[in-house]
């Protein structure tokens, strides 16, 4: 895409799986790339393949680094580094923080040190990579399913409120994905994602048909648009199935 060719472009948890396929592709595609992820080893080993430049640490608190080892500007913002957080409504509260902090407020504190620069040139591309349990649900894992309907918000709300300053936002809402995460989500994951799971570079290849379609939602499982409208349109019918599903799961011994 000729949109990023020499864009400066920042993938925060980018030491693995769908964080270093999306750093791998704009790579590929001619940008410059910042890697970003907790783990310092990880983050240099992406970096080092595709010709970037490491900044490892907290996905909150890289924003100003980055920003410099780019030269002082940030093109395109992927807020990737997420949290998989199983549990139910009785998960400790450090856990609920946890999944709330790293799913969301890493996205809110981005925002606000990319926004004045954005708004004031008047252009900018946020890209925030939320799970289908954004828009739908995930059993088991309901600090993770609520932090996720948060982070699709935040990203929805991002939009609508700054599009008309040349903003760009896309919220990536992939199913099971191939990924340590994937397997981290047990046999809720297996019973679930696992199935239709796809490649952390189909998720790339999905955000770049977006991007050139200038479209916010990013569906690598094209099926989720239907499941998104049955939650909408039949939210008893959608809840009777998901319940089936978790019945299921309990069933197997969850």
């Amino acid at each position: 895409m000729s949109s990023v060719q020499g864009a400066g472009v920042v993938v925060t948890g980018a030491g693995g799986g769908i964080g270093a396929a999306l750093a791998r592709r704009f790579a590929a595609e001619g940008a410059r790339v910042v890697v970003n992820d907790l783990d310092p080893g990880r983050t240099k080993a992406v970096a080092e393949e595709i010709g970037a430049v490491a900044v490892p640490g907290d996905a909150s608190a890289v924003v100003e680094e980055a920003r410099e080892a780019l030269g002082g500007t940030v093109d395109v913002w992927c807020a990737n580094a997420g949290l998989a957080s199983p549990g139910d409504a009785f998960a400790e509260e450090d856990v609920w923080a946890a999944a709330w902090d790293v799913n969301v407020m890493a996205h809110v504190r981005a925002a606000r040190a990319l926004l004045p620069d954005w708004l004031e040139r008047g252009s900018g591309r946020f890209v925030s990579t939320v799970s289908a349990a954004g828009l739908l649900t995930m059993i088991g894992a309901a600090p993770y399913s609520v932090s996720k309907h948060g982070a699709y918000a935040f990203a929805e709300w991002l939009s609508l409120t700054y599009r008309h300053r040349g903003l760009k936002v896309h919220a990536i809402c992939p199913q099971g994905v191939r990924t340590d995460m994937l397997t981290a989500a047990g046999s809720a994951g297996d019973l679930v994602l696992a199935p239709t799971a796809i490649e952390p570079g189909d998720v790339a290849d999905a955000l770049f048909d977006a991007m050139a379609a200038d479209r916010f939602l990013v569906l690598p499982h094209p099926e989720v648009a239907d499941y998104y409208r049955a939650r909408a349109t039949d939210p008893e019918r959608w809840l009777g199935g998901m319940n089936h599903i978790q019945r299921t799961w309990e069933g197997a011994g969850a």
